[in-house]
């Protein structure tokens, strides 16, 4: 009875009560809403993840395991077809690692691997910059054709550009046969490291220009003047102010580059010599030619080792870019 009385001649606490419910139940809607949304962006995100899990994640775990000397399960048909196949004592055997470093066939083939994936990431960069510069600071028809000249390769298929620079590169072929009507002894390269490097320039080219351009051309015209006007040349404004601030998609296009050449087969396959051979190619020959499957995956393994080393790059610049941008 006291209470009542209280509550009568005092509205204060029960109006701030019905106030508190009136707002806590909008805001629980508003948490079961997000949750519902949550629910159904995760449920649509599900099917791809697990689609690339069983048909990427598992044969490259059911791959590492079986260079590792893992041959049970799903990779026992493998390991009963196979040739010098070594089986894990204990939880891992390296022994297939060991093969394989010890033979200085598979060294000069990481070698000559490591030089055309160094050697076409520089030379793709150093075009697609000089490129992307000259279109960005010139301008004009000139800078247009060479951007539109640089995105060709993107339409063409790589077997056939493959093919294609082969013939024209080979000893027979229309480079040497311009050189043996003027009387002179042309370059071959054909099924030879350079031919691999030039033809690996040609399929990634588009991709680094296209990043190079875009990255130029986000570069404000306000920060060129100011160095115009204090009196900047144009390689100072290349290295100081462009090359600066497109660095991430620069970083970008080398990474891509770099991985890209790394695992390629059809360009090695087609232009490059019988040895040395890049790995990519080794693998496809240790599984089918030489019926070595647990060679070829820690081949594979190597490749992926390698190309890691190189995804930290990338993910290193993406990880400045979002710092910059306060994302971090």
């Amino acid at each position: 009875m006291t209470d009542r009385v209280a509550a009568a001649a005092d509205p204060a606490p029960a109006a701030a009560e019905s106030r508190a419910e009136v707002d806590v139940r909008p805001a629980r809607a508003v948490l079961r809403a997000d949750r519902r949304r949550s629910a159904v962006g995760f449920s649509m995100a599900l099917p791809p993840v697990l689609l690339i899990m069983l048909f990427v994640g598992l044969p490259v775990v059911l791959a590492i395991g079986f260079s590792l000397g893992m041959t049970g399960g799903l990779n026992s048909v493998a390991a009963a077809i196979g040739q010098d196949v070594y089986e894990a004592e204990g939880l891992v055997t390296f022994d297939a690692y060991r093969q394989l470093f010890a033979d200085p066939r598979f060294t000069r083939d990481l070698a000559a691997t490591v030089l055309v994936t160094v050697a076409t990431t520089l030379i793709t960069l150093g075009l697609a910059i000089g490129i992307a510069v000259h279109l960005r600071l010139r301008g004009g028809w000139a800078g247009t054709l060479l951007s539109s000249l640089g995105v060709v390769p993107l339409f063409v298929p790589v077997v056939i550009a493959s093919w294609a620079i082969l013939t024209f590169y080979s000893g027979d072929g229309f480079l040497r046969s311009v050189f043996a009507q003027l009387g002179l002894e042309g370059p071959t390269f054909g099924f030879t490291v350079p031919g691999v490097i030039i033809a690996s320039v040609w399929v990634n080219l588009p991709f680094a220009l296209l990043m190079a351009s875009s990255g130029m051309q986000g570069v404000p015209d306000a920060l060129i003047d100011a160095a115009r006007d204090a009196g900047a040349s144009t390689l100072t404004i290349v290295a100081r102010v462009l090359a600066p601030l497109a660095g991430i998609p620069l970083v970008i296009a080398a990474t891509f580059t770099a991985i890209g050449v790394l695992g390629q087969f059809t360009v090695p396959y087609f232009t490059g010599p019988n040895a040395p051979q890049q790995l990519g190619v080794d693998i496809s020959k240790y599984f089918q030619a030489f019926n070595r499957p647990q060679q070829a995956a820690a081949i594979a393994v190597v490749v992926f080792l390698v190309a890691s080393g190189v995804a930290a790059l990338y993910v290193w610049a993406n990880f400045r870019s979002a710092k910059d941008e306060g994302r971090v």
